[in-house]
Order: C-alpha cells, then structure tokens, then sequence
C-alpha cells in the first residue's frame, strides 16, 4: 500500500482539499484510495508521535502511538486500499509557530522524522503545497488575528520579510526528513481551486469532480477583520480599506515575492534533487508524475486562485 503524505501547508486550499476528498470517499475507494483528514488524524491516530507532557515519556508515547497506526494501516490494506493519501496541515506545525517565530515552519524536520519513523518508513510520496509569501503572510495574519491574535506592528511586519526562511529551506528539511520519499511541490497559484487535479498528481487515478469547486477556509476580509477587532475592544480604525487585508507596504511585499520567484526558479532548476515542481499543463494532464518546467512570475498569477484559503 502506498503511503502519500499530503503535508498542506495551511493557507493553501488545504479545508477545501479534505473536504472533496471525503465528498468522493466511495468513488475513491472503489479504485483503491482511503484519504485521512484530520477528522482521523485528530482523533488519537497519532497521538504521541509529537511527544506531549504526562506520565509517559516520548519514547513510550511513540510506541504506543506506532503499535495505534500500524492496526489502522493494516486495517486499510485488509479493506482492499492500494494507495492511502494522509492529509493534515498540521504534520508540519502550526501558523502560530511561525508567527511566533516570524519564520517558515521553524521545527518541521524534526516533526516529519518522527512521523517517518511512526509509518516505519513505509511512506512513499510527500505532498507540500507553496504560497506567494506575501500572500501566505497576509492569509496567516488575517486568519490569526480574526482568532484574536494582536494587530502586528511595523516591527512585526519587518521580521516576517527578512527572517530569511523561504520554502526552498522547509523544503529542504522535509527532504532531509523524508529519506527517499518522493517530494513533489505543488503551487498554490496553479492547484487552489482544482483539488481534483491536485489529488491527481498525488496519486494518478481517474479522479471524481464531485465537490470540486467548494471554497472553505478563506481568509477573513477587512470588514470581518474590522468587526472581530472591535468586539474585544480593540483599535479597528488601524485596519482601514476596503476588500483583503494587505499589512505589508509595496516595498515588503516586494521583497516576499522576489523571494517567491528564487523559490520556484530553484524548483524548477531541479531543487538540487530533493524535490521536484508539478506543475498543471492543462486540467486533465495531472498525472503521477507530472512534468516539471520552467515559469516565469507573470505566467503564475490567477487572479481568482491566488487568495484561496
């Protein structure tokens, strides 16, 4: 049984994904593919594998937490699934974290080599979606702060943009976690709205439509912004506009996106050999393998899939 680690990230159409995969639950099983959402991977199947405090320490929690998994696999293979598809945003961490951290995914090595070890290395392929940073920021703040999370200063703004973490080092550490696991980046701008051909290029079958084009999870608007700030007596006037919530200056977000390009021009030079970059070439064409090309920052942006989720 092949094992696909769809590792999100957030803020990147991961809600709507989970939600078609388990609109099409019976059409998948019936060519052989069970996908987990969090609905399963929340409710104690992986319990330990992140140690927690208590009585048990984290080398008894993760054998506890693989003898769990390995009757669930087993489970799956008896119930006839060739190909299981994992799919939970948070394998990686947590927005938060970053946030805190005002860096990419700061711990995910160490969280995906223990959830390798918690599969026994059965995993085959990893799945990790990327986002223009500036929009990815502004989703995660728009998101965190609709939660009541604090407005972020000038301050704030100016180390989310020169922490010097892009995708191309998370990358690199879900490489180095993932030992031979084939790690295929997926764009945000090309796969957001088609979960469908997303699920495609993860796992080669004739993939449902049903629920294709449900749009979960979205970012909260300046008006929704202004609103939630307002009812705990926050400063909502320091949130002015209309439409999306934009905290970054032009300069800033300038910078993120000359980021954002490195990053691609990278993945499609070949990534050094630890990734590769599928890239949709029509909305049938996603196969297992997808071919890897060049683009250019112009030919990226779709305007109605840039700010989903």
């Amino acid at each position: 049984m092949e094992i696909i680690l769809h590792l999100g990230a957030h803020r990147t159409a991961t809600t709507s994904f989970q939600h078609y995969a388990r609109a099409n639950a019976a059409a998948l099983a019936s060519q052989g593919v069970g996908v987990w959402g969090p609905e399963v991977t929340r409710d104690g199947v992986l319990s330990g594998v992140i140690p927690v405090k208590g009585a048990q320490g984290p080398s008894a929690q993760m054998a506890r937490a693989r003898g769990r998994l390995a009757l669930r696999l087993e489970g799956a293979r008896v119930a006839g699934l060739t190909r299981l598809v994992v799919s939970d945003e948070n394998m990686i961490g947590a927005p938060r974290r970053c946030l805190r951290a005002a860096r990419l995914y700061p711990g995910v090595g160490e969280r995906l080599a223990r959830i390798f070890h918690a599969f026994d290395g059965r995993i085959t392929c990893a799945v990790l979606s990327i986002r223009e940073l500036d929009a990815w920021w502004e989703s995660v703040l728009a998101y965190a702060v609709a939660r009541g999370h604090r407005l972020p200063g000038a301050g704030d703004l100016d180390r989310l943009v020169t922490g010097g973490r892009r995708w191309r080092e998370v990358i690199s550490d879900v490489a180095c976690a993932l030992p031979d696991v084939d790690l295929v980046i997926l764009p945000h701008e090309h796969y957001a709205s088609r979960p469908e051909t997303r699920l495609a290029a993860m796992t080669g079958i004739d993939v449902p439509r049903r629920a294709a084009r449900v749009w979960l999870g979205r970012a909260p608007d300046l008006a929704s912004l202004r609103h939630a700030v307002a009812q705990r007596g926050g400063e909502a006037s320091h949130l002015p506009g209309e439409g999306r919530w934009q905290p970054f200056d032009a300069a800033q977000r300038a910078a993120l996106r000359e980021s954002y390009a490195d990053d691609l021009f990278w993945l499609a030079a070949g990534a050094d050999g630890l990734a590769r970059l599928a890239e949709e070439t029509g909305p049938d064409q996603a196969g297992r393998h997808p071919p890897t090309a060049q683009t250019t920052r112009g030919q990226d942006h779709d305007i109605e899939t840039r700010h989903l989720a």
